[in-house]
């Protein structure tokens, strides 16, 4: 019988048959998306990739899906990420 992590407010065991497929469909939508915008700022982008003091976010504007009303985001352009300062001073 198929077990349910919501109902029981656990979620389910490291390994299972839910956790793989739930990991594997991540990985999928993750490879469907588009590459991060190489050399070339997005809009929603603080800095360029590789700067020091700076990381790979989600994009707030598509929460990480790329898209905005079935359009790529133009915040990220469509990759769903933004660079983003990471350190202060």
């Amino acid at each position: 019988m198929p077990t349910n992590p919501t109902g029981s407010g656990k979620e389910p065991a490291e390994g299972s048959r839910e956790t793989v497929e739930r990991e594997l469909a991540r990985e999928k939508n993750r490879r469907q998306q588009p590459e991060p915008h190489r050399g070339e700022l997005a809009p929603g982008d603080e800095a360029a990739p590789g700067t020091p003091g700076t990381g790979e976010d989600i994009c707030p504007d598509c929460q990480g899906s790329g898209k905005l009303a079935a359009k790529p985001c133009p915040n990220c352009k469509g990759s769903g990420r933004i660079i983003k300062a990471i350190g202060g001073a």
